[in-house]
């Protein structure tokens, strides 16, 4: 009974404690309804740890003050390979979307002669467009871009906006386009950017991984067993908040 006793008390004394943005749905919201807070309350079961968020915006230098100081274990979506962080196999695989209304422009790649007649919403991050509003510029286009700030409280407004018809076509991360359009409805159709990378290396896909501080390979191995052990349980909370996946 001592022995019993002993190890829950040391399974419980274990903290996984995971950086997160408070107010960035579907990833993760202060009241842990995201995507992301659904996998990483998956991972502390398996680790048989007490799950702590550390609310924090993932900005310019979360890496350096949280991270890197051991305020925080995991992130748990990173882009693969990320520089700064010791990243685990990818777990997804997604695109940049193009998101109209069924009946819509029918827009097969970003070449089509249609976009120069249409107005198109674009993500804007720290003042800077997203890759499809690089490549739009590329091709002329700056005239036609509407730019929309979808973290925090207007996380869904370009989706509304197709939606109501205040632009003709959005080109939004998948993740983000495939859960409002989920939860909006009115029709919205999603479809993959063509092609994946635009010439000469401007990709419109991104593998996503977990991602601890470097040196801490001992939680980065176990966390590359529970993707493996669990890799169609986080499929499954994937789908249901309409992430559009593609293959790994």
């Amino acid at each position: 009974l001592l022995l019993i006793t002993t190890v829950g008390v040391e399974a419980q004394t274990r903290e996984l404690r995971v950086c997160a943005d408070p107010n960035n749905m579907p990833f993760s919201s202060r009241d842990q309804t995201g995507f992301e807070n659904r996998i990483a309350a998956l991972v502390a079961r398996d680790l048989s740890a007490r799950l702590t968020f550390v609310w924090q915006r993932m900005g310019r230098g979360f890496v350096r003050e949280y991270l890197d100081k051991a305020q925080c274990d995991l992130v748990v979506g990173i882009p693969t390979n990320y520089r700064s962080i010791l990243t685990t196999s990818p777990y997804y695989r997604s695109s940049y979307v193009f998101v109209s209304k069924q009946g819509g422009p029918v827009i097969p790649s970003l070449d089509s002669p249609a976009l120069h007649r249409l107005k198109i919403g674009i993500q804007v991050l720290d003042e800077q467009y997203t890759p499809p509003g690089e490549a739009l510029a590329r091709r002329g286009l700056q005239g036609e871009i509407v730019g929309f700030d979808t973290i925090g409280e207007g996380a869904d407004s370009i989706i509304r906006a197709v939606a109501d018809q205040k632009v003709n076509l959005a080109i939004v991360w998948g993740p983000v386009a495939g859960y409002f359009a989920k939860t909006i409805g009115h029709d919205l159709k999603v479809t993959p950017v063509e092609p994946e990378v635009d010439p000469p290396g401007l990709p419109f896909t991104f593998a996503i991984s977990m991602g601890v501080r470097k040196g801490h390979l001992a939680l980065r191995d176990q966390l590359e067993k529970i993707l493996m052990d669990r890799g169609s349980d986080i499929r499954a909370i994937l789908n249901e908040y309409g992430v559009p996946q593609l293959p790994l």
